[in-house]
């Protein structure tokens, strides 16, 4: 699978014009075409193949791409985007994957909802209006923290390997078939990848992940900003945060994550203590 996503990322509109490409001559870059077509079809057509780091990246930033075209970049303090990113790199050093194809990047999203989301390859997004809702670092940790867990967890691969084993992915690619001729395997191929992000989309934006993965995020979340030096109660505090704005907003939050109630009692099960390092991180929240 190596390779493979970095091509439909990198070539979207060389793949859509190959379809037109059937009965000519073969050139160099036919021939990478069809390599890539290749490496696709073990990848789909193999349940038990494995996602490369590599693989979830390209992924993951063509489903960053998608959801930019949604949501806006918060551009008015380039300084707290650069905060949040130190901050990341402290957990992530902490946490069980401190490598990943090309790092880990948190990019702050001018929305007033409250939500965060990740791709699988490392892109961690959260609203302007979620971060602002935090009152210390130690709780801009536990966000970044549960995304952050989400990619170890490697639930956004999941939903692909789940689709794998489905008949969903057949009928998509049958339909595909029929738009473009039975007999051009390019438009199944690119059918394939194109409804993974979509599904990957559907996931982070609108369904949300599944509780047990919630909440298997949050506990996660807990063992990486105890390793950090960071308050594990903090994660507890975001969420009475987002529990009280729950009923007052529509969308984001409330329809990609499960109760607050509930996780909240997850987190308080796990009875996680840090080093108080605290007074080392008030200066640097007062001057973000």
């Amino acid at each position: 699978m190596q390779k493979l996503l970095a091509f439909f990322c990198a070539a979207a509109c060389f793949f859509i014009q190959a379809v037109h490409l059937n009965g000519q001559s073969r050139t160099g870059t036919q021939n990478v075409f069809d390599d890539a077509m290749s490496s696709m079809d073990k990848a789909f057509n193999n349940v038990d193949a494995e996602f490369t780091q590599e693989d979830a990246y390209y992924l993951g930033r063509t489903v960053a791409a998608n959801i930019l075209a949604v949501y806006k970049p918060y551009t008015r303090n380039s300084a707290l985007t650069q905060y949040l990113n130190r901050i990341c790199q402290t957990l992530v050093i902490n946490s069980s994957q401190a490598v990943s194809f090309n790092g880990y990047h948190v990019i702050i999203l001018d929305s007033p909802e409250f939500n965060a989301f990740a791709t699988p390859g490392g892109h961690i997004f959260i609203t302007v209006k979620l971060v602002e809702a935090a009152t210390s670092e130690d709780m801009l940790a536990a966000i970044v923290a549960h995304e952050l867990a989400h990619i170890i967890l490697k639930h956004g691969i999941a939903i692909i390997n789940d689709m794998k084993v489905t008949e969903e992915m057949t009928a998509t690619a049958n339909r595909a078939a029929d738009f473009a001729g039975k007999d051009n395997a390019t438009a199944k191929r690119l059918m394939l990848f194109r409804n993974s992000v979509t599904k990957t989309m559907d996931t982070m934006l609108k369904n949300g992940y599944s509780q047990s993965q919630e909440l298997e995020a949050d506990r996660e979340a807990v063992k990486i900003l105890v390793n950090a030096g960071y308050d594990p109660l903090a994660l507890q505090d975001m969420l009475k945060v987002l529990q009280r704005v729950q009923k007052s907003q529509k969308g984001g939050f409330n329809t990609t994550h499960p109760s607050p109630a509930d996780r909240i009692k997850n987190v308080e099960s796990m009875r996680n203590r840090a080093n108080d390092t605290g007074k080392y991180r008030i200066p640097r929240f007062k001057n973000k």
